[in-house]
């Protein structure tokens, strides 16, 4: 089982930026691909960006490219989402979420690829 906890959200104006965290423990020996979604009210969860294990592949929404960063630093079992030029349309609860990986390399952009999720963080941008 991995736990994840997510920080770092808040209230920004536009334009602004904001770094996300999400810490894991638990059974972290595993090779985990880890991701980020978001979920703005009245909406589905949606993609924003994901990671792999190795952190030599990323794969962004196009509605991060561009403005948003993923890193990991897999000695801290903590991923990050550095996040950039902040728009209102950004605002919602990120959640970050983990998967036992195929590979080192390999990282996953659907929802259902994803066995463990954080609590979320709110981000709010105003305009």
């Amino acid at each position: 089982q991995v736990r994840l906890v997510e920080s770092g959200g808040g209230l920004v104006q536009a334009g602004g930026s904001l770094r996300l965290s999400c810490a894991a423990s638990g059974r972290t020996a595993s090779r985990y691909a880890m991701g980020w979604f978001r979920q703005a009210p009245g909406k589905e969860r949606e993609f924003v960006a994901t990671i792999s294990w190795s952190a030599s592949n990323t794969a962004y929404a196009d509605s991060a490219k561009g403005r948003f960063t993923i890193s990991r630093e897999n000695a801290k079992n903590t991923v990050y989402l550095q996040m950039n030029s902040l728009k209102p349309e950004d605002t919602g609860v990120y959640y970050c979420a983990a998967t036992v990986a195929r590979s080192g390399t390999a990282y996953y952009t659907g929802l259902n690829g994803y066995d463990y999720w954080g609590q979320g963080t709110q981000v709010t941008v105003s305009a």
